[in-house]
């Protein structure tokens, strides 16, 4: 079976954020990811990762304000020194963390910037990072998020348009975050969608849809698509990326059989 993360932004909410990797540990999880480190000094979460024997796979490069509705600041032209700034953050952190892997938001089209201006700020920001990443021995993936529920106007909403900007930047660690529940909603056809990207897949996601909760709670076959994903020879991690609908513990069953 694939290697199963937890992302502790949306599971174990019970309790407050550090006292998730115990929970997480706990549960059978070997790997862990969260949307953002920042808030917390990087020694204290390493620490919490080796106390609770767990990897950290992934977490997401400095969004902008997320508190006031951005998500991500990379096609912005007037942010790029933040953009920058917010990389050289993620890179000690993940130097601390023994994360291997960064994940970049596109951000939010807004209605008066120009559509063309927007992608090349994109393509410039991202090919800049992908070559301090590079640098620091890390990966680069960008997510394709869903714009008719999640995010209307995120630059980046289906996985031909992350493909196209992967052409662009022409980067050997830049790969394609791919989340099962944003591309349900954009695309479908999941399985043979990632039997055709699995060469530019670097993280996978998931959650079921609608409702973004537990698998078993909405219309994607999991037990298939599961498989699937083990029989194509992926070899990264699968990260769950849900909204419990209830306690995070009773939306568990799906994992037994799988730690």
């Amino acid at each position: 079976m694939p290697s199963f993360a937890a992302n502790l932004t949306m599971l174990f909410t019970e309790v407050p954020f550090t006292e998730r990797f115990a929970r997480a540990a706990d549960a059978g999880f070997r790997g862990v990811e969260y949307l953002f480190p920042y808030a917390w000094p990087a020694a204290e979460l390493k620490a919490r990762l080796d106390e609770h024997g767990l990897t950290q796979v992934l977490f997401n490069l400095p969004p902008g304000d997320w508190d006031a509705g951005e998500r991500g600041i990379a096609c912005l032209p007037d942010r790029v020194e933040e953009f920058r700034a917010g990389v050289a953050t993620a890179i000690e952190y993940a130097r601390v963390l023994d994360c291997p892997r960064l994940n970049c938001l596109a951000g939010l089209k807004p209605v008066d910037l120009n559509e063309d201006l927007a992608w090349q700020t994109l393509v410039s920001n991202v090919s800049w990072a992908a070559a301090r990443l590079e640098e620091a021995g890390l990966t680069l993936c960008l997510e394709a998020i869903n714009s008719r529920v999640d995010m209307p106007g995120f630059v980046l909403d289906t996985s031909g348009k992350v493909l196209a900007l992967i052409e662009e930047v022409d980067g050997d660690n830049v790969r394609l975050q791919y989340d099962l529940y944003h591309m349900q909603i954009m695309e479908g056809d999941l399985i043979r969608s990632m039997e055709c990207l699995l060469p530019w897949i670097g993280h996978i996601q998931f959650a079921d849809n609608p409702g973004r909760h537990e698998p078993g709670t909405g219309e994607i076959n999991f037990s298939n698509v599961f498989a699937a994903i083990d029989r194509m020879g992926y070899q990264g991690w699968v990260s769950a990326e849900y909204r419990p609908s209830a306690a995070t513990a009773d939306s568990l069953q799906w994992f037994e059989g799988k730690r």
